[in-house]
Formats: structure tokens, sequence, C-alpha cells
């Protein structure tokens, strides 16, 4: 994202009061009819992506996001922002006292694997950057308060005036430890091994995800489930900002041939005989590709998968129905699709493209043999990042009886069956 709408962004969360911000607003409100525009309506929701994508393109197509003036003024506010926020995050750590001593947060181990490059950066959400590098390995500790709301990626808000995470009130990153591959694959067998039931559960984000989002969203996954086998995830060099869009979508294509080997790999060296798979937005591209290869090439090691579960696909609909659904059910193995025509993400694609996404929901809806499709759009979307959940039904709720139980959807509390002129799929009730 440019620091331009980086800068108003923070400043309208906070409250859209400070001198500051309203003189950069005046000025590029004077510059563009629709930047001022675009201003007016990220005021009215700070946190939409849309909103925030309409204004970075209002600033480039007026010529103002290179303006080095302007630049100056939105790094001036982003640093005043930073100033008060980091003040009362003080105030608090100072103020915050658990008198019984009790933990305040769980603390999460995952593994991953990445094909980042590293930084050289000992900080555990640094040590892995946005450009292309060779697989690495290690785990991540992550914690997650007391108080966590199933669904959510607890941050710091500037709508809460806090500045630094804190494990007691966020989902954190507390510490990234490397491994060599030698070192990974018997470190995470074993913990397999003493897990209830030998399974383990690989996550691959999707766009706009950082390294370190990545590991605090398996986590949370993972523990808003009650997942008793190994949470692990893969991450790709994505941008981590709106507009690295088209950079994410070449980088998540480069990244298929790294994920398909390491899910090989997984599979033949690790004692895992439950393995679930699941995939968000952009990262279904790599997965599906991914599981697809490992389907068609060692169906013996392909019998372990349990589950496939495809969440707001950011892939062409028709190729999905034409080249992916086919490939993924030829081994057996169930596949779980969540669409939803209320998915902000799903629309951006869309409106890019030109074409329907597989993630769509209501009229593009995705049903075809062997895929089990819910239509989430019932339950509002934000499942991951953005929760599918809403008035304790969800996605992620559903999820739990889908890998807890093994129930498949007539099963499953909660769903109702619509019947569809190209099969049976589900929605929430009402």
């Amino acid at each position: 994202m440019d620091v331009i709408t980086s800068a108003v962004t923070a400043a309208i969360a906070e409250g859209g009061g400070s001198a500051a911000y309203q003189m950069l607003k005046s000025r590029l409100a004077a510059k563009s009819p629709r930047v001022a525009e675009a201003l007016l309506d990220l005021e009215q929701d700070p946190g939409s992506l849309s909103r925030q994508f309409a204004l970075s393109d209002a600033l480039a197509a007026a010529g103002l996001a290179g303006d080095r003036y302007l630049r100056a003024a939105a790094r001036n506010l982003l640093d005043e922002v930073e100033r008060r926020q980091a003040r009362v995050a003080t105030h608090e750590a100072r103020a915050h006292v658990d008198p019984e001593g009790v933990p305040s947060h769980a603390v999460m181990q995952v593994f991953f694997a990445t094909d980042r490059q590293q930084t050289g950066d000992r900080h555990p959400a640094r040590q892995f950057g946005v450009a292309r590098g060779p697989v690495s390995y290690g785990s991540c500790e992550v914690g997650i308060p007391r108080d966590h709301r199933m669904g959510e990626l607890e941050s710091p808000s500037l709508l809460r005036l806090q500045f630094r995470p804190d494990p007691d009130r966020h989902v954190v990153l507390m510490r990234t430890e490397l491994a060599t591959r030698e070192q990974f694959f018997p470190t995470v067998s074993q913990a397999i091994a003493a897990s209830a039931n030998r399974a383990a559960l690989l996550f691959v984000h999707g766009f706009r995800v950082s390294f370190e989002d990545a590991a605090r969203r398996t986590a949370q996954i993972a523990y808003d489930l009650g997942f008793a086998g190994v949470p692990l995830f893969y991450s790709w060099p994505s941008q981590g900002r709106l507009s690295g869009y088209l950079v994410d979508e070449t980088n998540v294509e480069w990244a298929q041939a790294g994920l398909t080997a390491f899910l090989a790999d997984f599979l033949a060296d690790t004692q895992a005989e439950h393995v679930y798979l699941l995939a968000h937005s952009m990262g279904n591209r790599a997965l599906t590709r991914a599981a697809a290869a490992v389907i068609a090439g060692r169906p013996d090691l392909a019998s372990r998968l349990r589950e496939i579960i495809l969440t707001a696909p950011d892939i062409d609909a028709d190729v999905f129905r034409r080249d992916i659904v086919p490939a993924l059910t030829a081994g057996g193995s169930p596949v779980t699709l969540y669409a939803s025509s209320n998915d902000e993400a799903m629309q951006v694609s869309k409106k890019m493209h030109g074409y329907p996404r597989a993630g769509d929901g209501g009229d593009g809806l995705v049903v075809a043999a062997g895929l089990e499709t819910i239509d989430a759009s019932g339950v509002d979307t934000s499942f991951i990042g953005h929760s599918y959940y809403a008035q304790g039904r969800s996605a992620l709720g559903d999820m739990y009886y889908l890998i807890n139980q093994r129930l498949r959807a007539n099963q499953r509390f909660g769903l109702h069956p619509v019947e569809a002129p190209g099969g049976r799929y589900w929605t929430f009730n009402e």
C-alpha cells in the first residue's frame, strides 16, 4: 500500500481529528475530486479493503501517490500516530498486572516451510521477507489470549490506541526457530506420533499475508478448532500489501513447485495418518495444484489425505470446474468448498479478472460431482482475514465438526440442503 493511503487509513482509524490529518486531507481533496470522494468513503469504513484500494487507485490516477511533498506529509502523519500509540502502550503496560500470576495466554507451536527469502533479522516477525528464496523449515510459538474470540485474529488496534502486540490481549508471534530439512521432518514426525490421533493440518494462506500473519492465523485456526494433531503452514512470498496483488499472483504460481515437493515429502517422511489440507483465497491456487500432483503421482501417499478444504478460492471458476475438481476428486479424498457472495476479496478479484471466481457464492456458486459446496453468504464474510462468522454461525464452527468428527454436510448441524440444476449444495440455516 502507498504511504499516503497507509497514513490516511491509520489517522481515520484513530478518529481522524488530528490537525495533521485534516491538513493532508484538504490538500488531497483540492487536487482531485475522485480522491476527495474516496477519502469520504474511507472515513465511513477505514477497515474496508475495497475502499482502501479505491483511494490508492484514485491517488495513482491523479498522479499524487508519488508526490514528494504529499508523501512527506503522510510520513509525518504516520509518525505522529505511532508516537501517540507508543505513549498509550507504555501506560497500559505499566498498569497491567495479574495479581494471581495466572498465565493470561496459551502458547501454540506451529511448524512451517516457506520459500520466502530470509532477511537476516532475528526478530520473530521479520526473519522472512517478501522476496523469493530457497525453502526454509522451522517452528513458531504463537501466544493466544485467554479471552480470545473464535474466528478473530486479535491485533493491536488504532481504534483502541494499542500500539504493541501483547499476548495477553492479542494473537502474537513470539518465537521463530529455524531447522534444517534433516532436523525438521523427524521433529514433526515425533510430534505427530505423540498426538492423540496422528493428525496434521496444513494451511496455505492467501493474498496480502506476511509470514508473521501466516503463523498467527495458523495457530488461531488450530486453537479454535481444538485440533488435536500438529498444525503446519506453508508460506509463499506474498507481498503483504494491497498493491501487491499482481506480484502475489506471480509468486503463488512460482511457489506451486515448492509446495508440491513439500507436501510429498511431508506425507512420505512423517507418521501422519490423517492429513487435512486447508487453503484460503489465492493460496488455493498453489494448494490445489500441489494436491492434484500428489494424487496423480503418488496415490499411495494421497490415501492419507482425509479432507481438502478450500475457502474462498481465488481461482477462475471455469478452470476450477474443468480442471481442478476432477483432479482433486480422483484420489477419493473428500473436498469441501466454502464460498460467499459477500467476500470482499472475491469481489475485488472478479473485477480485476473479468470472470467469476470459484469462491463466489450466490448465482456464481460452483457445484460439481465429488465436491461438497457450502454457500456461506448468509453468515457474512470473515473466515480468514475478513470471518464467515456471525450470530454464532460460522464456517470455522462448521469445520470443527467436519475435521474433528468427520461429519459430512448432511450430518452437520446448522446446514440446509439446496437442490440446484448442477446438483446439491448447502447453506447455513436462517
